[in-house]
């Protein structure tokens, strides 16, 4: 079943909420649970922003593939590497093979680390300002190297004004 919120016209929130949990990464408490934050942009082409943490991997597909609603997925944007937002990643892969994946350097290594499966064809690197068009809608990516990991970036829709954040301005609570 699908849990989704529409944010704007083309963009929709298709992350999950955890209530089960009672620490976040078995440090911090989180007595009003946590979100796992995703998106998806449905305009002429298909982006993703971020996955999930594992345990909500099948609810996000779920809703991905409901909002999708039979199109294809052209990318995928990789903010952050941490688990709750990449570990759903090769999932997705999978079940999108024609994605192209959007990140910085210091990210791709990230993934070979953590596992990742990515073929260098599907790999878009992307720089510090660097501007990429996906048809109706213009992205652009802002490093924010240490505001919680290495290789953080940020990254602004240019066209609706969205800002996919990684964890820059986070809480814990779903």
């Amino acid at each position: 079943m699908h849990v989704v919120r529409e944010v704007t016209d083309q963009l929709t929130w298709i992350g999950a909420n955890d209530h089960r949990l009672t620490l976040f990464e078995n440090i911090h408490p989180i007595p009003e649970g946590v979100s796992y934050n995703s998106y998806v942009l449905t305009g002429e082409k298909t982006v993703l922003f971020d996955t999930v943490d594992w345990d909500a991997c099948r609810q996000m597909l779920e809703n991905l593939e409901y909002v999708l609603n039979g199109r294809d997925l052209d990318y995928i944007v990789v903010n952050h590497w941490e688990p709750d937002h990449a570990a759903s990643l090769q999932e997705v892969i999978t079940k999108y093979p024609n994605a192209q994946i959007i990140g910085n350097t210091k990210g791709f290594q990230l993934a070979e680390q953590f596992g990742f499966q990515i073929d260098e064809d599907k790999k878009i690197v992307v720089n510090e300002g660097d501007v990429i068009d996906v048809g109706d809608h213009k992205l652009t990516f802002l490093f924010m190297p240490m505001v919680h990991w290495p290789e953080a970036m940020v990254t602004l829709d240019l066209t609706n004004g969205a800002l996919f954040s990684a964890d820059a301005f986070g809480s814990f609570k779903a």
